[in-house]
């Protein structure tokens, strides 16, 4: 599902900001092959080679921890049908976490990951922008309208979409929404964009803030798109935005209701879509029934999410594979209130995946939380000889949170100043200014006990 929880909108503490920590090797979220021959984290050079060719430049901006990334590289970017596009484009990635990115960040800003930009080299403006997942019938259509886009000379509805792909590319939310409002309106009844249309719409309405708008736009126009991926998507947005409505909204019950039933409706097995786009729309249904304070609903909810992700995870065809099921099985055991059942998972992957800093990031979470505070500890230190970037505040953070369950508060003090001392000498746009006065408060707060 595009936009999942645990992928959007983290530049605050836990961003995606670089590090100058120690010298590791590349995550090993590292991928399959792809038929698709992307230029790794060197904007400059690919740049060089759109504009020598005259082509765009596509570029998909992820994070070894965002399971979603790690799910496009391991189910869609190796998908054997993309071979036929190979030319389109000249493709970059840019993983955010790395430092050589930073200039590329603060030139095309992320707020979810992944985002995938379609940039015009001549002027090095982005035509498109979509944030989230894809299949590659989705992929295709996203290249035709960027090819159109760089092209010219679109007209109508098709125009609007392209319009308001560049307006929410330059990062104009509030502008992107209103033009693709209006493409949906003149558009006919079987436009072929209009799920992709609706998607990117309702993008933009969250992204402007409008959440009742997004989640009434839902309602109002998924009876007018099949039954695919992209309902499903726009059904999971719909109900991210009715998570985000003011409890004193009018009228907000029975949205919530309308929403909750269209997203049980997106888990339909009738409906085709990758597995981890399915554990979003679980992950959206449990935060509605907490916030809806009925935590046995939740339960429930969890009980069959988590039975999914372990299905999953067992027929995963590698160990990078199965690793995106990794943090939502540890949020569905957390919700049941059974971390235990995530940790053999976890451990799993660690031994399988020694250069990825998640699993034992992850496990130190877990080990907490049971007690188990000499492994947790033990797990903290893991994670840091690899993590980069703005999880690695994360990890340090939690790292405090482990020392002062050991009653060790010195310890945990230090930690903070050093976090806060690393976050000062990164990025603004890998370590925004909320990210750091976040590490103050906390450490305040110790300081002040």
């Amino acid at each position: 599902m595009r936009l999942p929880l645990s992928c959007l909108l983290v530049v605050g503490l836990w961003g995606c900001a670089a590090t100058r920590g120690p010298a590791v090797s590349e995550p090993s979220a590292a991928h399959a092959p792809s038929p698709l021959p992307f230029i790794e984290n060197d904007y400059a050079r690919a740049l060089a080679e759109a504009k020598s060719r005259g082509v765009p430049l596509f570029v998909d901006t992820w994070a070894p921890w965002c399971h979603t990334c790690r799910s496009m590289k391991a189910y869609v970017f190796t998908d054997p049908a993309l071979a036929k596009h190979a030319g389109r484009f000249v493709w970059l990635e840019v993983d955010t976490d790395q430092p050589r990115n930073a200039d590329f960040l603060e030139k095309y800003p992320v707020e979810s990951w992944p985002t995938f930009f379609i940039l015009d080299p001549r002027e090095e403006k982005p035509l498109v922008r979509f944030a989230g997942s894809a299949t590659v019938p989705q992929l295709e259509k996203l290249f035709e309208d960027g090819e159109r886009a760089y092209q010219g000379g679109a007209q109508g509805p098709e125009a609007l979409l392209a319009r308001g792909d560049a307006l929410y590319g330059a990062s104009k939310a509030a502008e992107a929404a209103d033009v693709l409002t209006q493409a949906l309106a003149e558009a006919p009844a079987d436009w072929s964009r209009r799920g992709r249309a609706l998607e990117s719409l309702l993008v933009a309405q969250y992204g402007a803030k409008r959440y009742e708008a997004c989640a009434r736009t839902a309602l109002a126009e998924l009876p007018r798109v099949p039954h695919s991926a992209s309902w499903a998507n726009a059904a999971g947005l719909g109900l991210l935005c009715g998570l985000r409505l003011p409890p004193e909204t009018p009228g907000a019950r029975e949205l919530m209701a309308s929403l909750e039933e269209r997203g049980q409706q997106a888990l339909s097995p009738d409906i085709a879509m990758p597995a981890d786009d399915r554990s979003g729309v679980y992950e959206l249904l449990v935060e509605a029934r907490q916030q809806a304070k009925d935590p046995e609903g939740a339960k429930a909810l969890a009980a069959r999410w988590l039975s999914f992700l372990e299905a999953e995870a067992a027929r995963a065809p590698t160990p990078e594979a199965r690793t995106v099921f990794d943090s939502h099985r540890m949020l569905a055991a957390l919700v049941l209130g059974e971390p235990m059942r995530a940790v053999p998972a976890l451990e799993q992957s660690e031994k399988d995946l020694p250069g990825d800093y998640n699993p034992p990031a992850r496990l130190a979470n877990l080990y907490r939380q049971l007690g188990r505070l000499d492994d947790a500890l033990a797990a903290s230190t893991r994670a840091l000889e690899k993590v980069e970037g703005g999880r690695r505040l994360r990890v340090m953070s939690e790292r405090a949170d482990i020392q002062l369950a050991r009653g060790e508060r010195d310890a945990a003090l230090r930690t903070l100043q050093d976090a806060i001392a690393y976050a000062r000498t990164l990025s603004p746009a890998q370590a925004p200014p909320a990210s750091v006065a976040r590490l103050e408060k906390k450490l305040a707060e110790l300081q002040a006990k």
